[in-house]
C-alpha cells in the first residue's frame, strides 16, 4: 500500500473498523449484506477514502480502508454508519420493524502500518471464509 497525496501532505493511514447491528442481531445478509457493500464503497469514496477489503457477516462488519489525514476515525464511523443506516432502513423497511436504530453506537477502530497491514487482510480474508 503506497502513500496517497493530498495537496499539502502525503499519508499511509490505514484503518481496520468493526462494528455491529444492535443487539448484534443477524441482519446483515443477503441483499442487505450486499447492498451495504455498495453503500460503504460509495461514501468512501464520496470522502476521498479507499476500501482495501470489507466483511460482511450476518452481526458485524470488518472494513480495512484509508482515509485521509484530514478526517478523524470517529468522523469516518459517525459518516459510514449514519448514511448506510438511512438508506438501509429507507430500502429495506424490515430493518425498522426490528430494530430501533440499525447500528451500535459502539465501533473498534486499529491502525495499520505496512507490515500490520498484511495481518489484517489475512484476518479479514480468514472472517470471509469462516462467514
Amino acid at each position: 500500500m503506497q502513500s496517497k497525496r493530498t495537496r499539502h501532505s502525503s499519508y499511509n493511514v490505514n484503518y481496520h473498523f468493526v462494528w455491529i447491528p444492535k443487539y448484534r442481531r443477524p441482519v446483515l445478509v443477503g441483499k442487505i449484506a450486499m447492498r451495504l457493500v455498495e453503500l460503504l464503497h460509495q461514501k468512501t469514496t464520496e470522502l476521498g477514502g479507499e476500501i482495501f477489503d470489507i466483511s460482511v457477516q450476518p452481526d458485524h462488519v470488518h472494513l480495512f480502508c484509508s482515509f485521509p489525514p484530514t478526517i478523524a476515525p470517529y468522523q469516518i464511523m459517525y459518516r459510514l454508519k449514519g448514511f448506510t443506516a438511512h438508506e438501509l432502513r429507507k430500502e429495506f423497511p424490515e430493518l425498522k420493524s426490528r430494530l430501533p436504530n440499525l447500528w451500535t453506537r459502539s465501533y473498534y477502530v486499529g491502525t495499520a502500518g505496512t507490515v500490520s497491514a498484511e495481518t489484517i487482510q489475512r484476518y479479514i480474508d480468514a472472517q470471509k471464509r469462516s462467514g
